[in-house]
């Protein structure tokens, strides 16, 4: 089961191409100037079953995945479920937004095991002092766009291939 606040269809803002975003419910990290303070209150979403949600995902051949909020780290477990049933299931790419850094991620057990299934992590929290109207699929300058598989493949943060060039203007 995964807390979710919604599940927004066809977006673009949340990765490359047509994606479904699943919007999960809780975060901690509390950001200055968050773009999305409704979901930091853990309480604030409902329930939804993997099964629920893949027929959702399942439904759109085009579009691939975010995992978003809140913080889908906080709720690993129910993440990792989505992410094995996604792998399974579909041929699409997961993102994953977080507050987390890569390396607190690789330091927790069961964040890493949903790490593992990911495709691309955009890390760290929201610095307003970072902002940067610029900037593509992240909020804040300090945060990164991983390769997460080519990361824990080579032991060294990768980024995504066209994360230097992801600004407005690309």
């Amino acid at each position: 089961m995964i807390s979710v606040l919604s599940i927004i269809e066809d977006t673009m803002v949340d990765g490359p191409g047509f994606r479904t975003s699943i919007y999960c419910a809780g975060c901690r990290h509390a950001c200055p100037g968050c773009h999305n303070p409704q979901s930091w209150d853990f309480s604030g979403g409902h329930s939804m079953t993997t099964e629920e949600i893949m027929r959702i995902i399942e439904a759109d051949p085009y579009a691939n995945v975010t995992f978003t909020g809140g913080d889908p780290m906080y709720q690993p477990e129910g993440f990792a479920e989505l992410a094995q049933a996604i792998r399974t299931r579909t041929d699409k790419d997961i993102w994953c937004y977080t507050g987390f850094t890569f390396e607190q991620l690789l330091g927790n057990p069961r964040q890493r095991a949903l790490l593992q299934l990911i495709d691309v992590l955009v890390d760290g929290p929201f610095l307003k002092a970072c902002k940067d109207s610029d900037l593509v699929f992240r909020g804040s300058s300090n945060q990164r766009i991983i390769d997460v598989q080519r990361s824990l493949q080579e032991s060294r943060i990768v980024l995504y291939p066209l994360a230097s060039k992801l600004t407005v203007d690309s």
